[in-house]
């Protein structure tokens, strides 16, 4: 799909990922709304970037863990830059708990990563699809992780719903077909804020990586935007974006 002249929505789109994807997006010609739950500032900068870079922008707050916010978020985003064709579901929560600690992960620690990376995206693709059905299609990007298939990173949860979110993109492709195309990235490890204090962590993953580099925010936007607009035939399908390591 061509991204010039369409409009895009990036949950979480105020830092890391989410912020790389919107730059590249708004480069590539598209209007952005601007996705936080609590980063608000850092959406709002986001947002400004792309209108340095001649598109227009929005910073738009929600919960994508809360259905009735979701829905006035994508209306919102509709109403105030036009036909929604590209969703980028980048939003997502973790905490890191050692695997051995079964005790930690109580109801709390379940709860929020499966609402947050599982119910998140589904509940914006639902709120999206009616949109991008009316505009002639669209394009869905979720934001997993390789942890969705090795079974490794920062808690079992985490790990867990991540493979949820995989066979989520695989369903949601099928359903919104022919319209919808629906793919995911599955990253490795990001130099985003979530591994900032995670040092050791961090220096197992390089050194584990055959190109010997964890990933940058934009190696993973610049995956997300090959899979909007290089090949019209590709759906259902989740691209590992890890420096070779899943290899």
């Amino acid at each position: 799909m061509e991204i010039g002249g369409t409009v895009a929505l990036v949950t979480g789109g105020g830092t890391g990922i989410g912020r790389a994807t919107a730059l590249r997006l708004a480069a590539r010609g598209a209007d952005v709304a601007v996705n936080y739950s609590r980063s608000k500032d850092e959406a709002e900068a986001t947002a400004e970037e792309v209108r340095r870079l001649g598109r227009r922008a929005m910073a738009l707050c929600a919960d994508v863990a809360r259905d009735d916010e979701v829905r006035r978020m994508v209306e919102e985003a509709v109403g105030g830059l036009g036909p929604l064709r590209i969703l980028v579901n980048n939003a997502g929560w973790t905490e890191f708990v050692d695997f051995k600690d079964l005790d930690k992960l109580d109801d709390a620690v379940w709860d929020r990563t499966m609402a947050v990376n599982v119910k998140g995206p589904f509940y914006c693709i639902r709120a999206a699809a009616p949109h991008m059905q009316a505009a002639g299609g669209g394009v869905v990007i979720n934001v997993s992780s390789l942890a969705g298939s090795i079974g490794r990173g920062s808690s079992i949860p985490y790990c867990a719903s991540k493979a949820a979110l995989n066979l989520l993109t695989r369903m949601t492709a099928r359903v919104l077909a022919p319209a919808v195309r629906v793919n995911a990235v599955a990253p490795g490890v990001v130099t985003t804020r979530w591994v900032e204090r995670q040092t050791a962590f961090v220096r197992g993953a390089q050194m584990q990586t055959p190109l010997r580099r964890v990933a940058a925010p934009e190696d993973v936007a610049q995956a997300i935007v090959a899979l909007i607009e290089s090949n019209d035939f590709v759906t259902g399908q989740v691209l590992p974006v890890d420096g070779g390591l899943s290899a």
